[in-house]
C-alpha cells in the first residue's frame, strides 16, 4: 500500500467513523514496518501535556526560542495554529479537556473540588480508552493534583496503575535557588546546578526516565497503551538546569512588544499576577499593587528564564519521542502534544495566566498520526532522532502540515477516539450533569488531512475566567468558588475576540448576562495583539449586539 493510498484510506475511514485508520496501519505494518501493534489493531497513544506553555516555539514561528525536538514532531504532525483552552488555569483546564466538558459543566473554576463529587460522574479521556481495552498510564502532572483529582489523579477510574509523580516535586517551591548572597531562596528565576539540588535531579528529568521505562514495559504487549506524560516546566518557579541559559544571551532578549496596560481595558479584566509577587526575588523589587510595573531589567530576566525553561522541557520531550524509534513504536503510536494554557510575558502589563487574552488561552496543539500526517517508516528509518539544542543541525526542519481553523481543547477527547478507531462519544445534551459519557467538543480528525479546508470563519472557541470583584485585589487571579462575583465569557474566532464580564452567583452557578460589568472587542486582523478595545466604540454597537445574540450565551 502506497502512502497516498494509506492516507486516503485513513481519512475516508475516519470520516465514516470506522476503525480503518488503525487497520490501515496494521496492513502497512504487515508489509514490513516495525512490529508493535496490539492484537486489536488499535494504535497506541502518547499524550504529552505541558504546564503553562504558550505558542512560544520554533514551529509556531517564534524567531528566538530553540525547541528543535518539538519542531521535529511538528514537521511530522498537523499543527493547529488557533487552539484554545477553556480556562487559563491548570485545574479547570485539565479537568475540562480530560472530560471534554466546559468549566460551567465541571463547575470547577478554582482548584477546590473534584468533578465526580461536585458536578457529575463524567468519564475521562483515559478512562474511556481503559474501558476499550487500553493499558492507561500517567506520569507527572496530567490531572491537576490535590482535591481537583481526588488526591489520586482520578485513579483507579482513569488509570490501569497508580500514577507516577517525581519524588523531587516536593522541592519545587522550597528554598533551593542560590542567590547572589550565597544563600538559598524561593525565587521566581531559579537556574540551578542539578548536581547541587536535592536528590541530584529535577522532576521533569525523573518523568522522562519513568515514561521511557513504561514504554519499554509495554513494548511487546498485546494490548494497546495510552501513556500520558505531563511536564512541569515552564511553570513557575523557573527552576531548570543552568546550562540552558547559554541558549539565550541577554543581548538577544527583548521586552514584550506591548508592555503597557491597554487604555480601554476594563479593570475587571486585569490580572495582578499575585503568584509572581510572592517569590522572594520579586518581593525584593517592592512593586506597587496592583498595576506597578516590574522593572525592565527584571522583565528581561523573566523572559530569558521562561525561554530557557521551554528549551529544557523540549529536550525532555525529545528523549521520550526518540524512545519511540528505539522501541519500534513510531509507526503505531499517535502522539498528541499540547499545553493546559498559555502564559503572559509582560503583554498588556500582565504576567502569568489568569486572563482571557490570546497569550493566556492560545496553546500549541500538535497531532501526529502514522500514515496520516506522515508516511510510515521503513525498516532502519528514524522518525524522532533526539536533537541536542546546544548542537543544532544545519538543516532546516520543515514545519509540517498546519491548519488555521479555530479549535478547542475539549475537541481532543472525541478526536483521539476517532483517530484510534473507538466510537466517538455523543454530543452532550443541555444540561448534561447526569450523562456520564458525552462531549462538549467535536472531532477535528478531518483537519489532519493534507487537503482539509483551512478556513472556517464560523469556528468559535469559548474561554472564561472568574473574578471576585470589578477592581483588582489580592485574590483576583485565583478566587475561591464562594468568592466569585463576576465571570468573563470570551469567544474567539479567526477575526475577533469578544469578551463579556457578567454577574455570577456561585451558590447556584448561574450567570446574569443582563448584568454586564465590562466588555472587550478586538478586531484581530488590524489588532492581533488585542491592545485596542472597541467594545465601547459606537461604530461597533451592532457588532457587539450580534455577537452577544449569536454566541455569548453559554455554549
Amino acid at each position: 500500500m502506497t502512502f497516498v493510498e494509506t492516507l486516503t484510506f485513513c481519512f475516508v475511514g475516519a470520516l465514516l467513523g470506522f476503525r480503518t485508520c488503525s487497520q490501515a496501519a496494521v496492513s502497512q505494518t504487515n508489509e514490513g514496518a516495525p512490529i508493535g501493534h496490539s492484537v486489536s489493531g488499535h494504535m497506541n497513544v502518547l499524550f504529552i501535556v505541558i504546564d503553562d506553555l504558550r505558542t512560544t516555539l520554533g514551529c509556531y514561528e517564534d524567531p528566538l526560542v530553540k525547541s528543535p525536538n518539538i519542531d521535529q514532531l511538528a514537521s511530522r504532525s498537523t499543527r493547529f495554529q488557533n487552539a484554545f483552552a477553556q480556562q487559563a488555569l491548570c485545574a479547570p483546564s485539565r479537568t475540562s479537556f480530560l472530560t471534554s466538558r466546559r468549566p460551567d459543566t465541571t463547575r470547577l473554576y478554582d482548584v477546590g473540588s473534584y468533578w465526580r463529587n461536585h458536578a457529575g460522574n463524567y468519564s475521562t479521556l483515559p478512562q474511556y480508552f481503559k474501558m476499550n481495552g487500553y493499558t492507561t498510564m500517567s506520569v507527572g502532572k496530567v490531572f491537576h493534583p490535590g482535591i481537583a483529582s481526588n488526591h489520586s489523579d482520578d485513579y483507579p477510574y482513569s488509570w490501569s496503575m497508580v500514577p507516577y509523580h517525581p519524588s523531587t516535586e516536593e522541592y519545587e517551591n522550597r528554598k533551593t535557588c542560590k542567590g547572589k548572597d550565597g544563600q538559598l531562596h524561593a525565587n521566581l528565576v531559579c537556574p540551578v546546578n542539578v548536581t547541587e539540588v536535592p536528590e541530584g535531579t529535577l522532576p521533569d528529568i525523573q518523568s522522562t526516565e519513568e515514561a521511557i521505562r513504561l514504554l519499554k514495559s509495554v513494548q511487546n504487549s498485546t494490548e494497546p497503551f495510552f501513556l500520558a506524560v505531563g511536564y512541569h516546566k515552564p511553570h513557575i518557579p523557573f527552576r531548570y538546569p543552568q546550562e540552558f541559559l547559554k541558549l539565550y544571551p541577554m543581548e538577544n532578549i527583548t521586552l514584550a512588544p506591548d508592555p503597557d496596560i491597554p487604555k480601554r481595558l476594563p479593570s475587571v479584566a486585569y490580572n495582578p499576577w499575585t503568584d509572581i509577587r510572592k517569590r522572594e526575588d520579586v518581593q525584593a523589587l517592592n512593586i506597587s499593587f496592583p498595576y506597578g510595573p516590574i522593572p525592565k531589567e527584571f522583565q528581561l530576566l523573566i523572559r530569558q528564564s521562561y525561554f530557557a525553561s521551554v528549551s529544557y522541557m523540549d529536550s525532555q520531550v525529545g528523549k521520550v519521542l526518540s524512545s519511540l524509534d528505539a522501541l519500534g513504536l513510531a509507526n503505531n503510536t499517535i502522539v498528541v502534544f499540547t499545553s493546559d494554557h498559555g502564559w503572559s510575558l509582560g503583554e498588556h502589563g500582565e504576567w502569568a495566566k489568569y486572563s482571557n487574552f490570546d497569550v493566556a488561552t492560545n496553546v500549541p496543539l500538535l497531532m501526529y498520526v502514522p500514515g496520516l500526517t506522515s508516511s510510515f517508516l521503513k525498516a532502519g528509518e528514524q522518525r524522532f532522532p533526539f536533537i541536542d539544542p546546544f548542537h543544532l543541525p544545519q538543516r532546516q526542519i520543515n514545519r509540517g502540515l498546519k491548519t488555521n481553523i479555530v479549535v478547542e481543547l475539549v475537541d481532543m477527547f472525541p478526536t483521539l477516539c476517532e483517530l484510534a478507531g473507538l466510537a466517538v462519544p455523543q454530543a452532550c445534551p443541555e444540561p448534561s450533569f447526569d450523562v456520564e459519557l458525552c462531549t462538549q467538543g467535536k472531532s477535528i480528525a478531518k483537519l489532519l488531512h493534507p487537503d482539509a479546508v483551512d478556513q472556517d470563519n464560523e469556528a468559535i472557541a469559548y474561554s472564561q475566567y472568574p473574578r471576585p470583584a470589578d477592581l483588582p485585589q489580592e485574590n483576583s487571579d485565583l478566587p475561591e468558588l464562594e468568592d466569585i462575583k463576576v465571570m468573563g465569557y470570551s469567544i474567539r474566532s479567526s477575526n475577533y475576540r469578544y469578551t463579556l464580564w457578567v454577574a455570577f452567583n456561585p451558590s447556584n452557578f448561574t450567570s446574569d448576562f443582563q448584568n454586564v460589568h465590562g466588555g472587550e472587542l478586538y478586531l484581530l486582523q488590524s489588532d492581533p495583539r488585542e491592545d485596542n478595545n472597541l467594545y465601547s466604540n459606537h461604530t461597533f454597537a451592532d457588532v457587539n449586539k450580534t455577537l452577544f445574540t449569536k454566541y455569548i450565551k453559554r455554549p
